[in-house]
């Protein structure tokens, strides 16, 4: 997954630590194995360079995590949309690697006739592209599935007094032994590790998408890698970072970059519309302002309420 990852836990009971540890590491191998853009033999992989229309079958997992992206998409009218991957490589923030300068119209023009959620069918396991030349990539929710997973395996083990973190995508469960777990939001702001939100999530995970670390800028415009498929674009907005609340780490992590793309006046009316817990953090000439639907409100911490 290209980033680090950390679990806390508390318990009352003796826990063999390293053997928890190997199972957890175990786990996010094989998730790799299937989701993974930067592994070409992952299941992934095999499906993109497949060139046929033919129904390719999925491994349980990746289906699930497949089958929440196309939910996600859909009900965003497409925002969140796992075929852009020819796009992502395309602007540079792909496995082939960073470019220093935008594509030409001709080329986004070539590959926007292969995206798009409409081309692909998912029916039980069985995923078909209605062009060959699609590739998904799952880099936008895969994370937060394996936050979900360690989760699970910390819990099989009678585990419920946890936080895991998985590059930024959190899940917590219980509480510290003195008091509630409570997640820093950092400000966006690059090369700067400071506080911006602090929240208390109970039992919910936490995903945030933000564009202020992974951009490359030419003329004094500045491209994330957040890439809108409605206009085949890097995002344009001032939108710098987009939180989202749910109980699935995977959930969270799909909405947390839809949110992202949008707007902020079309994200918090989706967000309110849908009972979404969202924090947006969004740039002005004078500073940042901070956007809340209002399903995140009862996250803040109190003191900073």
């Amino acid at each position: 997954m290209g980033t680090t990852y950390s679990v806390t836990f508390f318990s009352l009971q003796a826990v063999d630590s390293d053997l928890l540890q190997q199972e957890m590491e175990q786990e996010l191998e094989l998730i790799n194995d299937l989701m993974s853009t930067y592994r070409p033999a992952s299941e992934l992989m095999q499906f993109n360079q497949l060139q046929s229309t033919e129904p390719f079958t999925l491994s349980e997992p990746t289906a699930k995590v497949v089958a929440e992206a196309i939910r996600i998409g859909q009900q965003t009218g497409g925002v969140l949309d796992i075929t852009v991957g020819p796009l992502v490589e395309l602007w540079g923030f792909g496995a082939r690697g960073r470019i220093t300068e935008r594509p030409l119209p001709e080329q986004l023009a070539m590959i926007i006739d292969y995206v798009g959620l409409d081309k692909i069918i998912l029916s039980n396991n069985q995923l078909s592209k209605l062009d060959p030349r699609i590739a998904i990539d799952l880099s936008t929710i895969a994370k937060g599935y394996g936050v979900d997973r360690l989760a699970d395996i910390l819990e099989a083990a009678g585990i419920t007094d946890y936080l895991v973190d998985i590059g930024g995508e959190m899940r917590v469960g219980g509480t510290k032994p003195d008091r509630a777990w409570r997640v820093a939001i950092e400000k966006p702001v690059a090369g700067n590790r400071a506080v911006q939100q602090i929240i208390t999530p109970g039992d919910m995970a936490v995903a945030t998408s933000g564009d202020y670390r992974n951009y490359f800028e030419q003329d004094g415009i500045r491209y994330s890698h957040l890439i809108d498929p409605r206009t085949a674009e890097p995002v344009q907005h001032r939108t710098v970072s987009s939180t989202v609340i749910h109980r699935s780490s995977m959930t969270a992590d799909g909405y947390a970059t839809a949110l992202h793309i949008m707007n902020a006046e079309e994200a918090l009316q989706f967000a309110n519309q849908h009972q979404l817990a969202l924090l947006l953090i969004v740039k002005t000439d004078d500073g940042f302002i901070e956007l809340v639907s209002d399903a995140f409100k009862p996250f803040l911490a109190d003191e900073v309420r």
